[in-house]
């Protein structure tokens, strides 16, 4: 059975702004980040659990070209990505979505 993927709206703005600012500075670039994001969807929709565990029941996966993370939480029925979130940016600003 495949869990459900659901993007919470703060972190499709935040996909949002990242876009932009990566179109800014070379055209293109906003659509290689998004690609790099459905990649690390594909795998956390395929395998959740490997990723670890960075405050109580969320989730961390890093993107391999882009300073980014996707922190996301589980159940049996859905995963739910709470943000993706510069790597440089303050953690608390996530952490009040949990």
């Amino acid at each position: 059975m495949t869990r459900r993927l659901i993007i919470r709206p703060e972190a499709e703005a935040e996909m949002g702004d990242a876009f932009d600012w990566y179109e800014e500075r070379f055209s293109g670039l906003g659509s290689e980040f998004l690609m790099c994001l459905d990649a690390v969807f594909s795998a956390i929709v395929r395998s959740p659990q490997q990723f670890p565990l960075v405050h109580r029941v969320v989730r961390r996966a890093l993107t391999r070209r882009f300073p980014y993370e996707v922190l996301f939480v589980e159940n049996k029925e859905r995963i739910v990505v709470l943000s993706v979130f510069h790597a440089k940016r303050n953690p608390k600003r996530w952490q009040e979505r949990v």
